[in-house]
C-alpha cells in the first residue's frame, strides 16, 4: 500500500472545530478568512469541511467539524472523511481532535479504494505524523485492514478456495512463514466436516495452515472461516440472502489481516493460522439435511441445516488447533444472522469463558474504536444441540439464540486451549461512514491485535 505519512515543512494545517468551539476559533482567524467562512455559512457541523484561501489563492488552512464533547455518540473516525474531501497535497493536524491516534488511523483508512475492476483513484493526500503517533504502527494496522477489505470485496469468481490459499501463501512468503494446504483424500480423511461442506463444488475445499515465530514463545492460533461463497447448500438461500455471500470468507480475511499485523510487529508469539477454505455449492453430491458425519474430533454431527455450514468447517479446524494446546485460540467467522438481529452490522458479539480475556478485549475494543460486545456461553442452551441420532446437530430447531448456540457448538471442539475466544463478525459495512467505505470490512482484528500487543510485545 502507498505510504500515507510524510514529513513536510509546508504542510497545510487542518483545524478541528466543534459547534461549541467555533466562535472562539473564528476569532483567531484573519478577517478575510473569517468573512469567507461566514459567507460560506460554515457552522462547524460534524463532518463540515471548508478550505480557507490565502491571499495568493492557495489553501491557507482547512476547517473540519467534529462532534461536540457532549454528543451522545462521537464518531472518533470522523477525520477519516478528510481524504475524500481534500485536494491533493500534504496536511497536518493544527490542533488535537478527540483522539489524535485514532484520527490519524482514520485518515489512513479513509484513503482506501477498491480498484481491481474499475478505475478508482486513491486520494493523493499525505499527512504529517502527529506528535506522539507512531506512523509505522498506524500504517501496519491500516495496510492489514485494507488487505481484509480487498479480499472480501473480490467477487467469488476470483476468490475461491484456491485463490484464498494463494493470498495466504503470499502473506506467508512475505514474512518468512511456513505454508501448507491439506486437500483431496487427505482432507476427506482427516477433516471430514470441511470436506463435506465443500465437496459439491468444482473448486476443491482445503485447509490452509500457516506457521510463524519462535517455537519457544507462547502459542497463539487463529482460525478463520473461509467460505468463499455460500449458496446455503440444499437449504438454498433466497437471492436476497445470497447477494453479498462473497463476504462469507470474511473471517479468513480478518484472520489474515490480524496475522499480518502480528508478524509485521514481530510479536513474541508462536503463531499458527488455520483457514478452512470451501465453497458451499449445490450439486448431486452436496451434503444433505439429516446426513451425519464424524468430525475430526470424533463427535458425530447431524446436519440440521446445510446453511449452518460455517460452524462445521470451523469445528474441524478448531479440533486441530486444540490438539496443540495453544495458550490462546481465537476464531473469527461470519456466522449467524442472529448476531446481526441482536447487535446489528457494526457490533460483533464475542464469546469466552476467560474473564480476564473478556475484560481486556472489551477495553481494547473501546481503545481501538473496533466495537465488540460480550455475549454469554449460556450452559442451559447447550442441550439444544442434542440430536436423536448423533452426538449433536449443527442447527437446533426453534431458532432462538442462534449466535449463542453456534458458539456452544464450537465450544464442543475446544478442550485443551489455555483460553478460547470466538467472534461472530459481519465483515461488511452496509453504508459508507468516515474511514469505513461500503463493502468488506476489517472487524475485531484491530482490537485483538492490540490485546496481543499488550501481552506479547
Amino acid at each position: 500500500m502507498p505510504a500515507v505519512f510524510e514529513t513536510s515543512s509546508t504542510a497545510i494545517p487542518i483545524t478541528f472545530v466543534t459547534k461549541s468551539s467555533w466562535d472562539q476559533v473564528a476569532e483567531t482567524l484573519p478577517p478575510a478568512q473569517r468573512q469567507f467562512a461566514t459567507s460560506c455559512a460554515f457552522a462547524a457541523k460534524p463532518g463540515g469541511y471548508l478550505a480557507l484561501p490565502a491571499p495568493d489563492g492557495a489553501i491557507a488552512q482547512v476547517l473540519f467539524g467534529l462532534d461536540d464533547d457532549t454528543a451522545r455518540s462521537r464518531d472518533l473516525f470522523r477525520p477519516g472523511a478528510l481524504p475524500g474531501l481534500l485536494p491533493p497535497g500534504t496536511y497536518r493536524f493544527a490542533n488535537a481532535p478527540h483522539d489524535t491516534r485514532l484520527a490519524a488511523l482514520a485518515f489512513a483508512l479513509g484513503t482506501y479504494r477498491f480498484a481491481r475492476y474499475r478505475k478508482a483513484d486513491r486520494p493523493e493526500v499525505r499527512l504529517v505524523p502527529p506528535d506522539g503517533v507512531d506512523p509505522a504502527e498506524i500504517e501496519r494496522i491500516a495496510n492489514a485492514a485494507m488487505l481484509a477489505r480487498d479480499l472480501i470485496n473480490t467477487p467469488s469468481n476470483d476468490m475461491g478456495p484456491e485463490e484464498l490459499a494463494a493470498a495466504a501463501q503470499d502473506l506467508a512468503v512475505e514474512f518468512g512463514a511456513s505454508f501448507s494446504c491439506t486437500i483431496g483424500e487427505e482432507l476427506e480423511k482427516h477433516f471430514p466436516l470441511i470436506h463435506a461442506v465443500g465437496m459439491a463444488s468444482s473448486r476443491a475445499p482445503r485447509l490452509i495452515d500457516i506457521g510463524w515465530g519462535d517455537p519457544d514463545h507462547p502459542k497463539v492460533t487463529l482460525v478463520g472461516k473461509g467460505v468463499c461463497f455460500d449458496t446455503g447448500g440444499l437449504d438454498l438461500k433466497p437471492s436476497s440472502g445470497m447477494l453479498i455471500m462473497k463476504k462469507d470468507m470474511g473471517g479468513a480475511a480478518n484472520v489474515l489481516a490480524l496475522a499480518r499485523m502480528v508478524m509485521d510487529a514481530k510479536l513474541k508469539v508462536r503463531l499458527r493460522v488455520l483457514i478452512p477454505a470451501v465453497e458451499n455449492a449445490v450439486a448431486g453430491n452436496a451434503f444433505r439435511p439429516l446426513d451425519i458425519f464424524t468430525s475430526r474430533k470424533g463427535i458425530t454431527v447431524e446436519i440440521g441445516n446445510t446453511d449452518a455450514e460455517g460452524r462445521l468447517v470451523l469445528a474441524d479446524a478448531l479440533a486441530l488447533a486444540d490438539e496443540e494446546k495453544p495458550d490462546l485460540l481465537v476464531d473469527l467467522g461470519t456466522l449467524t444472522g442472529a448476531a446481526r438481529v441482536a447487535l446489528g452490522p457494526d457490533l460483533p458479539p464475542f464469546y469466552t469463558n476467560d474473564e480476564t480475556l473478556a475484560a481486556d478485549l472489551a477495553r481494547c475494543a473501546v481503545k481501538e474504536n473496533d466495537p465488540l460486545w460480550r455475549m454469554p456461553l449460556w450452559p442451559p442452551y447447550d442441550k439444544w444441540l442434542d440430536s436423536k441420532t448423533a452426538t449433536i446437530t449443527n442447527a437446533p430447531s426453534g431458532g432462538f439464540a442462534g449466535s449463542i448456540t453456534c458458539a456452544l457448538f464450537l465450544q464442543r471442539f475446544v478442550e485443551h486451549a489455555g483460553s478460547w475466544l470466538h467472534v461472530d463478525i459481519y465483515g461488511w459495512t452496509p453504508s459508507a461512514k468516515p474511514a469505513r467505505p461500503e463493502g468488506g470490512e476489517c472487524q475485531a482484528a484491530r482490537a485483538i491485535y492490540t490485546l496481543l500487543s499488550e501481552r506479547y510485545a
